[in-house]
């Protein structure tokens, strides 16, 4: 299939605002796909090509300078995959400018049209990629199949793409080699957000809470003396954490397979900065230097397989009763079952108290649905707010096609002028959206291709979970999970906050603020 057919039905999946549309859309290119293009096209259309991050930035992006293009498209996606994959795999000296011709070469080849899409999907930065879930259910429309099944297979798999194969190809019977198994990680189950403990008691009743931590999820599995650690994207870190490693195999157990945090503690037993524990993640090298400088602690709050009973469809109450029997509590989360508002909100004071972030409130009764988010699991954290200035904003996609979305955040310099801290486009209603396209439309100094640059006038209200150290912004630190509360009208650029007000929360672990 041509890239161009691919690319002409993901602006128009974009474009429409009906999810059975977006489906119905997506299954009929599905249709027309050779099988060998099947997972190509799948990672191409939800902005995750099945090389991952193939480490160009949007920078080399713009640089790579290709002679105009072509009127006419070429390109199938067969050759772009092959291209991509020259680019993940050129290392050593000299591979930066491997890289960089390899897009020029691409770039060369593609239209006007191509060029863009292409453009987001190298950089990691696809403005109009399909929504994973959305894709799920295309796939099995395609296929003829129930959408259930194909998301249960796809949530055990960890690859979209590798089970819209199967379905497309096999049908059911390609869906039945997806089973529960050891060593091939599964999507983690992820968490919708409640208010507060009253709006989470509200909706669950009686419930699990647990303690919040701001570490790194991991999945972990055991067969005998073999141990893997898998990160919340599947990627395997195993040689990066023997701490976890050690915890793990020392367990009593044959078989399992664990869902829990990895956080770096201080020497008082408080959680440090999400971002220290993340500079063990990815280490290949001095790993047991680092370790001494920065010990990794492992705290478990799932059990979704033992010794080869597969627990995901059992009630949450049940597998922690099996956790508790194969974890000591030392590496497990801690936790209260309660319905009392009065005791949750003690337990939540204490969890802050120690540094941590919020808590989590479960369902007892709710199975673990690997891969989606929903309401079975809520999470509950705290809010910080900073008051920035709007340097610039980038033009929506989808839905937002037409409005001015994506914020660029500056925080005042107090020696004159402003610096970015980064963007964000969470947390804006419509009427926002509608509000803020004709007041930055009116501040409008210039403009590129995506972005319209304004005058530093109008302050906007922030929550953000962390100061985060950062050497991509000019400041030297950058906001964790921000998004905006609202406008504020009330206050003039020149009583936003200050840079140095924002790096007075660096490193700060406790009273964590709200994440979207």
């Amino acid at each position: 299939m041509l890239l161009a057919e691919l690319v002409a039905t993901s602006e128009r999946v974009a474009a429409t605002p009906g999810r059975l549309e977006k489906v119905g859309l997506l299954a009929g290119l599905l249709g027309r796909l050779a099988s060998n293009e099947i997972d190509v096209a799948i990672g191409f259309l939800i902005g995750w090509p099945r090389q991952g991050r193939v480490g160009v930035s949007w920078k080399s992006v713009q640089s790579a300078g290709p002679p105009p293009p072509p009127e006419q498209p070429s390109l199938d996606l067969e050759r772009v995959d092959h291209v991509l994959e020259r680019i993940k795999t050129a290392v050593g000296k000299g591979s930066a400018a491997v890289r960089v011709g390899l897009v020029r070469e691409l770039f060369s080849a593609a239209t006007a049209h191509e060029r863009r899409f292409l453009a987001g999907l190298i950089s990691g930065e696809v403005r109009q990629g399909a929504l994973e879930g959305v894709m799920t259910d295309a796939v099995a429309k395609a296929a003829g199949l129930p959408a259930i099944k194909v998301r249960r297979a796809a949530m055990l798999a960890g690859d979209l793409g590798a089970v819209a194969r199967a379905a497309l190809t096999q049908g059911e019977t390609g869906l039945s080699h997806y089973r529960i198994q050891l060593f091939r990680p599964l999507q983690p189950m992820l968490a919708d957000s409640a208010v507060d403990v009253a709006d989470a008691l509200a909706q669950l009743g009686r419930a699990a809470f647990e303690i919040k931590l701001d570490g790194a999820r991991i999945q972990v599995h055991k067969s005998g003396h073999d141990v893997r650690v898998f990160t919340r994207n599947l990627n395997d870190v195993t040689e990066a954490v023997p701490e976890v490693v050690a915890v793990v195999r020392s367990l009593p157990v044959g078989e399992l397979i664990l869902d829990g945090e990895a956080i770096a503690l201080g020497p008082d037993g408080r959680p440090r900065p999400f971002q220290m524990t993340m500079r063990r993640f990815g280490r290949k090298l001095e790993v047991e230097k680092v370790r001494a400088e920065l010990p990794l602690h492992c705290f478990f709050f799932d059990l979704l397989l033992l010794d080869g009973t597969e627990l995901l469809d059992s009630p949450l109450e049940e597998r922690v009763v099996q956790l508790a029997r194969v974890v000591p509590a030392a590496d497990r989360v801690g936790r209260v079952v309660t319905d009392d508002i009065e005791v949750a909100l003690r337990f939540e004071a204490d969890a802050i108290a120690a540094g941590h972030e919020g808590v989590m409130a479960k369902a007892l009764d709710a199975p673990y649905a690997a891969g989606r988010r929903g309401s079975a699991w809520l999470k509950i954290k705290r809010a910080r707010t900073l008051d920035l200035v709007v340097l610039a904003v980038e033009w929506g996609s989808g839905r937002r096609k037409g409005w001015l979305s994506n914020i660029h955040l500056g925080a005042r310099d107090p020696a004159g002028g402003f610096v970015m801290l980064g963007k964000t486009f969470k947390g804006m209603t419509d009427e926002m959206l509608e509000w803020q396209t004709k007041e930055l439309l009116a501040r409008e100094t210039h403009r590129d291709d995506y972005t319209v640059f304004v005058r530093p006038e109008l302050v906007v209200e922030v929550a953000f979970n962390e100061v985060q150290a950062s050497s991509q912004y000019p400041g030297g630190v950058t906001l964790r999970f921000a998004r905006v509360k609202g406008y504020r009208p009330d206050k003039t650029a020149d009583q936003a906050d200050t840079i140095d007000a924002v790096r007075a929360f660096l490193g700060e672990g406790g009273e964590r603020a709200e994440s979207s």
